[in-house]
């Protein structure tokens, strides 16, 4: 499969702040990538250097076959982008903002529809500053679709959304991709990467620690299955870490969490609760997730 974008020992300092220091990666066509990790971890300096919008300090990519620095005016008319942080007059209404941006490209595509499939029909002739956070999203991804680009840009696109909202996100991302795009997003939601990206890159401190499919990442570090229920009055751990398959197990008042490995975990510890007499309820069953790789090769929780 061809690739999208090649980046090579991209590097980014601010004066003794090393940004982005030294990263390589690709990102093939047709495919939704994420670069994920938290805030602060040099994932927006690194999509700004990719879109030309940064002039990187050492190192370089390739978009779509182009330089972003030298071809940067060539570029823009294949790439879409919704920026992390982006704003529109108050007063001007969303039809007004989609004749101004399709004015930029020397192609454009019929705005109308994608109003509609992005679900602002309705707000057409409303303006920037009566949209809620959600619309004013949408409309940024329309903006950036004006164009009928082969690679877009989403950088952390669901910050400050409520979960509902959020999740409409999602399913525009994917619609995204049905639609023969490529999508490259940064987020430091874990749970969002791991429910839409293809691959994903952890980056932590400037630097990528981590790259392959979600599935692949949280297999290979054999991160812990976990078995998670509550208990009234007593409890005796050592009738649970008798189980073969139980490594440790934790009581934070009345919740028990019990980390293992995943054959035979949960029968195994029904089994010890049973056995010693342990009345117990809300019993039910965590997978590792994205968090717990960061956790597993950081050491730190995410940071929001």
């Amino acid at each position: 499969m061809a690739q999208a974008i090649e980046v090579n020992d991209l590097r980014k300092f601010y004066g003794s702040v090393r940004a982005v220091d030294g990263i390589t990666f690709h990102v093939l066509e047709g495919e939704i990538f994420g670069m994920v990790g938290p805030n602060g971890a040099g994932k927006t300096t690194t999509i700004e250097c990719i879109e030309g919008l940064r002039r990187p300090d050492g190192g370089g990519a390739t978009v779509l076959g182009m330089d972003p620095q030298r071809d940067g005016y060539e570029l823009r008319e294949r790439i879409g982008v919704q920026l992390q942080e982006a704003s529109l007059p108050n007063r001007i209404k969303v039809w007004e903002a989609l004749d101004l941006f399709a004015a930029f490209y020397r192609r454009s595509v019929d705005w109308p529809p994608l109003l509609e499939q992005l679900g602002l029909a309705e707000k057409r002739n409303g303006s920037f500053a009566k949209l809620s956070g959600g619309q004013k999203q949408r409309l940024f991804i329309a903006l950036a679709l004006l164009n009928d680009p082969d690679l877009v840009f989403l950088d952390e696109l669901t910050t400050g959304l409520d979960p509902q909202a959020r999740r409409a996100m999602w399913d525009l991302v994917r619609s995204i991709r049905e639609r023969g795009k490529t999508v490259f997003l940064t987020t430091h939601f874990m749970e969002e990467a791991e429910r839409l990206c293809d691959r994903v890159a952890i980056m932590d401190q400037g630097r990528i620690v981590a790259l392959d499919t979600p599935e692949n990442l949280i297999d290979s570090l054999g991160v812990e299955n976990r078995v998670v229920f509550s208990v009234n009055g007593r409890f005796d751990e050592e009738s649970l870490r008798a189980v073969p398959s139980v490594t440790r197990v934790e009581r934070v008042g009345e919740r028990v969490v019990v980390y293992g490995q995943e054959d035979g975990l949960v029968s195994g510890v029904v089994s010890g609760l049973e056995a010693g007499g342990i009345r117990f309820r809300n019993l039910r069953t965590e997978q590792p997730t994205l968090e717990d790789v960061f956790l597993a090769l950081t050491g730190r929780r995410m940071r929001e």
